[in-house]
């Protein structure tokens, strides 16, 4: 990923235009750029590079982007609102981009919205090994999701490990707002594990854990693939009962982690990398999505 602000030689960026210092004529381009920090400013940046590298020559672009930008808006919840995850698509594959490799989607159907190929890898594989290695009592563990959206992937990450899950089903009053929580399944005397995609506001999941220890857990985790962290959701996991807040790093969590010592983040480039090796050779990408890469 170049860096627009102090740009080795080979990258030169201006506010309107980008060019690129050597040749990818009949090359196979990666361009890596997730939808995080200034999301519009990263988004344009992707798409002015996909564009300079296609009219460049190249022979194939693909876009590398770990955490999808405005993936939440994939529906139309309410009147007049836009479907902005479709948007991005279409200015992706306007741009020129041939293939697409992200992390896990909001919502997989997602990759409905493009005409052009899509790998949706998922961060599972290394959330069991995450899970495995540093939470001794994981035998007698419940995989929890703190909303009902959720449930399919707990239950896979449930039946992979071989405990019970549970979940949480929640009432909004108004967007961002939760009003209810009940919790279904049991939790006493277990070692509760929260698993969601994504975690902005953090609202949901330090309710969630307070549910989980008001009926009889006796520690919480969070994990969690895309950590957004937004507005209050640092001093709500400070002030929370979570022994840790696991993210990986489709975004990145340098500064995160200065403010707050629960959060603990799982490398996931290694996924990212093996995609790109086996994309470009021509090989399976399949294998990835219940192994992890040495």
């Amino acid at each position: 990923m170049p860096d627009f602000h102090s740009p080795p030689e080979k990258w030169r960026a201006w506010s309107r235009s980008v060019e690129i210092g050597e040749s990818v004529r009949g090359e196979d381009v990666y361009i890596v750029q997730s939808g995080c920090g200034e999301i519009n400013d990263n988004l344009m940046e992707l798409l002015i590079m996909i564009n300079a590298c296609k009219i460049a020559s190249a022979s194939r672009v693909t876009a590398v982007i770990p955490c999808f930008p405005y993936a939440r808006q994939d529906k139309k919840d309410k009147s007049r609102a836009p479907i902005s995850a479709k948007l991005v698509a279409n200015m992706l594959s306007v741009a020129g981009a041939d293939h697409i490799i992200t992390m896990d989607l909001h919502a997989s159907q997602i990759q409905g919205f493009f005409d052009i190929p899509v790998d949706n890898l998922y961060a599972e594989p290394a959330v069991l090994k995450w899970i495995r290695e540093n939470i001794s009592e994981w035998r007698n563990c419940t995989i929890v999701s703190p909303d009902a959206g959720g449930a399919k992937r707990v239950t896979s990450i449930a039946d992979r490990l071989n405990v019970d899950f549970a979940l949480i089903h929640k009432e909004r009053k108004k967007a961002n707002e939760v009003d209810r929580m009940v919790l279904v399944g049991d939790v006493k005397d277990r070692v509760a594990i929260l698993v969601d995609d994504m975690a902005d506001t953090c609202g949901t999941i330090c309710h969630a854990a307070d549910k989980l220890l008001s009926a009889g857990a006796t520690r919480v985790y969070a994990i969690l693939t895309h950590g957004i962290f937004s507005g209050p959701a640092i001093s709500r996991i400070n002030n929370a009962c979570f022994e840790a807040v696991v993210v990986t790093n489709t975004i990145p969590q340098e500064d995160k982690m200065k403010h707050c010592s629960k959060i603990q983040v799982i490398d996931i480039s290694m996924i990212l990398a093996e995609a790109i090796r086996r994309t470009h050779n021509g090989e399976s990408v399949s294998y990835l999505f219940s192994h992890v890469p040495l």
